[in-house]
């Protein structure tokens, strides 16, 4: 037997007995990387399965390998006495975020087969708290259907049922904190009135870890969660009184799930296609019904403040990604550039009622259309100011209707007729050129900033 376990004063203690007999799937990934460098820590050699290629570290030796590709996987698990199963496969764009199921149990019948054939003696697998009783969403449903398939196999296997995962990579708790961190005034759906009972990454970490050095939990399944059972927009005011802000939310019961999903998907840094099946999967209460793991691997779970607090400090400690050698614009110069377009938008446009002669700028109908651009150069400003997609699409938007108008108001000096109103002064037609700059200016700004965002500002990462 690779790995022993010796008896002392009544305690069994595990022993690795052969180098990287531990494997960790998923080793980039939110848990896998935390979960990794614990076991190191604490003296163990691992092996990391990732599908990229990384170099190795002390007590950590990562092998390229893809859980699509059989033979890959068979090389990656020989050896394997324990086997952490923390892959998932929600990825992809919003056309094809349903098939990500099909790809989950496609992941974990070809590694249930793979660690059968190296002789794997143990799976630990960490998946979703679910409520049996409860029509399931179809991500919590996936996560109960891959841990069903593990456990099919003759392989034991120990899942771990987790409410919602608080830490500064993990994809709902990014999802709530940055919706918190750029709006006042929340406008949400009624899922936030479902409870959950939030946990610390570092102590699903210690569970993890926990499972593996205790051997009776093999073959059982164990709820996980933290001392505390609140709502999503009370988890959402403790994260703004956290921020020192105040928090307004309008509830509105009939905001779709989808709906929602391309809401939070210009707000934060999280897609549509990620967004759409976690959204589904917090409608329901995720509630520990079994606390029994808390007697087998006794723990002090950190508080909801505390765990806001750890994942905070994280963040603030990871580097911001900067402009690689084949960008040929930077985002935050991008971003500053887009700023300034902004207000010289509301510079310009006061222009119309000091530098204009024309009464057409008086009447109804110019006025209210006046409003509304100043209207959307404020939201614009503000969006734009934390780095949303949403408020770089109204500046988009609002770039290109700006730089038309200008454009048609100095349409006589080409074609000597006026489009929008009476041929404008000298002084006006010149503004006119200038503001047409300005515009083309605001007009790749935004252009280049949307598309950049998602790489710059990844989940947690700051820009």
């Amino acid at each position: 037997m690779v790995i022993t376990m010796k008896q002392n004063m009544g305690n069994i203690k595990f022993i690795q007995t052969k180098p990287y007999s531990i494997l960790v799937s998923g080793a980039t990934g939110f848990i896998g990387s935390k979960l990794i460098e614990k076991l190191a820590q604490d003296g163990y050699t691992v092996k990391g399965m990732s599908r990229q290629k990384i170099p190795d570290k002390p007590g950590i030796r990562f092998v390229k390998a893809d859980v699509f590709n059989p033979k890959e996987l068979q090389t990656c698990l020989e050896g394997v006495e324990i086997a952490f199963y923390l892959l998932h496969s929600m990825e992809g764009d919003k056309k094809n975020w349903k098939e990500f199921a099909s790809r989950e149990k496609i992941q974990a019948r070809n590694f249930l087969k793979a660690a059968t054939n190296a002789g794997v003696k143990r799976i630990i697998y960490l998946g979703g708290l679910v409520n049996e009783s409860l029509n399931l969403s179809p991500h919590m449903k996936s996560r109960k259907e891959v841990g069903e398939i593990l456990a099919s196999g003759s392989i034991p296997v120990t899942q771990l049922q987790a409410s919602l995962i608080i830490g500064a990579e993990g994809g709902s708790y990014a999802m709530l904190r940055y919706l918190v961190e750029r709006l006042r005034v929340m406008v949400c759906p009624s899922w936030v009135k479902s409870l959950a009972q939030p946990i610390a990454l570092d102590d699903v970490i210690d569970y993890l870890v926990g499972c593996m050095e205790k051997p009776e939990t093999s073959g059982k399944t164990y709820d996980i969660g933290g001392p505390e059972k609140l709502t999503y927009e009370e988890l959402m005011r403790q994260y703004a009184a956290y921020l020192n802000k105040n928090l307004f939310v309008i509830e509105i019961p009939f905001l779709t799930t989808r709906l929602s999903s391309y809401w939070v998907d210009l707000i934060t840094p999280v897609k549509a296609s990620l967004a759409r099946p976690l959204i589904d999967s917090l409608v329901h209460d995720t509630i520990v019904s079994d606390d029994s793991i808390t007697k087998i691997i006794p723990l002090r779970l950190k508080s909801v403040r505390e765990s806001i607090d750890i994942a905070t400090k994280e963040t603030s400690k990871q580097n911001p990604i900067i402009k690689s050698k084949e960008e040929k614009t930077n985002f935050t110069l991008n971003q500053k550039i887009l700023l300034v377009t902004l207000i010289a938008f509301a510079i310009c446009g006061t222009s119309y009622y000091w530098l204009d002669d024309r009464t057409d700028v008086y009447q109804p109908g110019w006025l209210l259309a006046s409003v509304f651009w100043y209207v959307a150069i404020v939201f614009a400003f503000i969006f734009v100011k934390n780095k949303t997609r949403l408020g770089y699409l109204i500046a988009g938007i609002l770039s290109w209707v700006t730089l038309a108008f200008w454009i048609f108001d100095n349409f006589h000096v080409a074609f000597q007729s006026s489009l929008i109103a009476d041929e404008p002064n000298l002084v006006m037609t010149i503004r006119n050129f200038v503001g047409i700059v300005i515009a083309s200016v605001g007009v790749i700004a935004s252009h280049n900033v949307f598309h950049k965002v998602r790489k710059y500002q990844q989940k947690g990462i700051p820009v």
